[in-house]
């Protein structure tokens, strides 16, 4: 053989061996998450959904439904550790340019994992959860034999008429905001363009609803907060509420062991004994918060909430530095590129100290706005419960959390948190390229945030200044934080 032709020879079994090393790698990835995710909804599942029969209809169909489920869940936190494992593999890279333990690490990876956390996001939006759920409200065709199959065809055929009326939908949809032959004519294209417009309009709602529950999170984080750590005795009278607790526990074991009614009419004892049930349970709850150091105490509440009044005041400068730079320079605008130059030079202009607290912030945004999405009225009913959440409510809690982590790269980029661009078919989305639609998106999380951050905490400060006081205690028209429980 020519020279020439040896040296084509080992370099295609040079890529040939690098692809192989990058599906091992996404499936070790991928395989990692799949099981982190399979104990997580483990912890939540409630249990007489499944029943120790293995032979059982219901058992398979939830199974099933619950390993699509999996399997979505999966795909939403790779699609939160996307973008965060792309800065830093960025920084690892200019670090350490020449090491040989990192030679894994390179821009055709990153690429196939967006590509490959797009394609799972498309396919889990829109076939696995819906058929998840038809195939979990599937009983079967009337007159046709029971059991899984009949389940199945009943799913499939409910799933193809729905995929059809989606696809007129976005079909007319596209053709009354682009009236174009060359359009009209792509939409016929399914994997080319049907799939990646779909999911731009689902991506275009998932940043709409991030911008509405992420300023709602980021004035509730400091409230989950302090009901999770210890407050110092200033802001917190643990003496009082054990006090109030105990007689509230004790006139209900009286009530209970006389067998009487309370002050609500037909009040039965089991009701009695839940309300007693709940009132110990808060009683041991609240004497650990007493036996807690104070250390914890008086430094670890203080620590926290300055620690989340920092990343918010960040988060809230960042977006507001980035709203100037969109009117100066056109290169603030989120955009697409079709390969990532890792190790070149750095996304933030801070270096690795940069990187790092894009990450964070990152985190903390994704955080604060899962934590507003199950805040608001429309949708803490799907707030799930540890060991008493049924099928349905996972496959819904499943979706919610795929449309809110797979708008995440999109929503940072938007908002200017890092200024890593996006990947593959997340850049494709027509809206990124509006300037006024992401101008006024970035003024909008700006002016909301800032909203309800001094809305927090002006209640704030004047409630804890009214305990402080000792206000609450007195017949005055203030707003009282705690009242006792009324004992009748």
């Amino acid at each position: 053989m020519e020279p020439a032709e040896l040296d084509g020879l080992g370099q295609r079994e040079q890529l040939f061996h690098e692809r192989v090393r990058e599906c091992l790698i996404c499936t070790l990835l991928f395989a990692s998450l799949y099981i982190f995710c399979h104990f997580i909804i483990t912890c939540f599942k409630k249990h007489t959904d499944l029943p120790a029969v293995e032979g059982d209809e219901d058992a398979a169909v939830d199974r099933i439904a619950l390993r699509m489920c999996t399997f979505t869940l999966a795909v939403s936190l790779g699609a939160v550790l996307l973008l965060p494992f792309s800065i830093l593999s960025n920084e690892v890279l200019l670090l350490f340019p020449q090491n040989y333990y990192i030679q894994w690490l390179n821009g055709s990876l990153i690429h196939g994992l967006w590509n490959l956390v797009f394609l799972f996001s498309n396919l889990s939006l829109v076939f696995l959860m819906p058929f998840a759920y038809f195939f979990t409200e599937a009983e079967g065709f009337a007159g046709s034999k029971k059991g899984v199959m009949a389940r199945v065809y009943e799913t499939v055929v409910v799933l193809v008429l729905l995929t059809l009326l989606v696809l007129g939908m976005v079909w007319v949809a596209s053709a009354i905001a682009d009236d174009d032959a060359v359009t009209r004519e792509s939409l016929y294209d399914l994997w080319e363009y049907y799939l990646p417009y779909l999911y731009s309009c689902i991506s275009l709602f998932g940043v709409l609803l991030l911008l509405v529950c992420t300023p709602v999170g980021l004035s509730r984080m400091f409230t989950v907060t302090g009901k999770l750590l210890v407050k110092p005795r200033l802001l917190e009278d643990l003496d009082e509420q054990l006090n109030c607790t105990g007689f509230e526990e004790a006139a209900l074991s009286r009530k209970i062991s006389a067998g009487k009614a309370s002050c609500w009419v037909n009040l039965s004892v089991a009701m009695l004994q839940e309300r007693f049930l709940a009132s110990q349970s808060q009683r041991l709850a609240l004497e650990l918060r007493g036996q807690a150091s104070p250390w914890q105490r008086n430094l670890g509440y203080p620590l926290a909430m300055l620690c989340l009044l920092v990343l918010t005041g960040i988060s809230v400068l960042v977006v507001c530095f980035h709203t100037l730079e969109l009117l100066l320079d056109d290169a603030a605008m989120p955009r697409g590129i079709e390969d990532a130059p890792l190790g070149q030079v750095s996304f933030s202009s801070f270096g690795s100290f940069g990187a790092a607290l894009q990450v964070i912030l990152i985190f903390y945004l994704m955080v604060s706005s899962v934590v507003g999405f199950y805040s608001s009225p429309l949708f803490v009913r799907l707030l799930p419960a540890r060991q008493d959440t049924p099928v349905t409510k996972i496959i819904g809690n499943c979706v919610s959390l795929l449309v809110l982590s797979s708008a995440l790269p999109v929503f940072s980029r938007t908002l200017g948190i890092t200024r890593f661009d996006l990947l593959g078919d997340f850049g494709r989305f027509n809206w990124l390229g509006n300037f006024y639609l992401v101008f006024l998106y970035n003024m909008l999380f700006a002016a909301l945030a800032a909203l309800c951050l001094v809305k927090k905490f002006t209640w704030a400060v004047q409630a804890e200044l009214i305990r402080a006081l000792g206000l609450h205690k007195l017949s005055l028209p203030v707003t009282r934080t705690h009242q006792p429980s009324k004992l009748c």
